[in-house]
């Protein structure tokens, strides 16, 4: 972070860090005397420490905010856990090199117990890990199931209200000769129809949720075109499995019996 690289002197004091600006708490009129230039000093581990700058990082799902210090400063503030532990270690890569090939190269040599992984990779391990081994993971995957099957019934009473109001039509479409794969297509259509018309408002309704949780808690919550994508593609599934329950109430739709 560029702001952050402005402010590395800093960080070399004995006992000096950076504060997130974004970090969830009551951290207001810290922060307002910071800016004002103003020592602002706290502890950490029985180590008096003093906050000389700040930085915008924002909270995550495993802590509100972070400091960032010098590894010496580190080592004198977490005096009891070894320099030569490495919970993670950053490789910047030459130009020159491949990635893949870096990759290879230190999975061979270095143990079974550290894990190499692309700046990609790492991200994608982070986000299986939140999504399916924590539990606000869990929390969001029943969310998202809950609705799922919540969309599917509001569709389906939607759809089979529809059938049950226009049986004679489709009635009337069997005696003349239309085959009964027809009717269905005609349903088929009006769940699409359900779906995309449904899809952009409540695409409208979640930007406007996700600014609002992004604002009250500094998660970095975003709405992201491979994230609407797939709700899109899960929508037409929901609308989909809806129309193919409500598609029974047309086996009633017998002509003999209407007229």
């Amino acid at each position: 972070l560029p702001e952050i690289n402005q402010q590395l002197e800093k960080i070399k004091l004995a006992n000096t860090v950076l504060f997130d600006r974004s970090a969830r708490g009551e951290y207001q009129e810290a922060i307002k005397q910071i800016q004002q230039g103003k020592t602002v000093t706290t502890e950490i581990n029985g180590s008096t420490i003093t906050i000389s700058g700040l930085f915008k990082l924002g909270a995550s799902f495993a802590a509100d905010g972070t400091l960032i210090t010098s590894t010496n400063n580190f080592s004198q503030i977490f005096a009891r856990q070894p320099t030569s532990s490495v919970s993670i270690g950053l490789v910047k890569i030459k130009p020159n090199y491949k990635t893949d090939q870096v990759v290879a190269q230190l999975k061979a040599y270095l143990k079974d117990d550290v894990r190499v992984l692309t700046h990609a990779e790492f991200i994608e391990f982070e986000n299986k890990f939140w999504s399916n081994n924590s539990p606000i993971g869990f929390i969001f995957n029943l969310g998202v199931s809950m609705g799922f099957v919540v969309g599917v019934i509001i569709v389906y009473q939607i759809l089979s209200a529809d059938v049950n109001a226009h049986l004679r039509e489709y009635a009337t479409f069997k005696a003349i000769g239309y085959p009964h794969s027809y009717l269905l297509t005609i349903v088929f259509e009006e769940a699409l129809i359900l779906a995309v018309l449904g899809f952009f408002p409540g695409v409208a309704v979640s930007l406007g949720l996700y600014y609002i949780t992004r604002t009250a808690t500094n998660l970095p919550m975003y709405m992201t075109i491979i994230r609407g994508i797939q709700v899109l593609f899960l929508t037409i599934i929901m609308c989909a499995i809806s129309g193919t329950i409500a598609t029974s109430k047309l086996q009633s739709a017998d002509p003999a019996d209407m007229f």
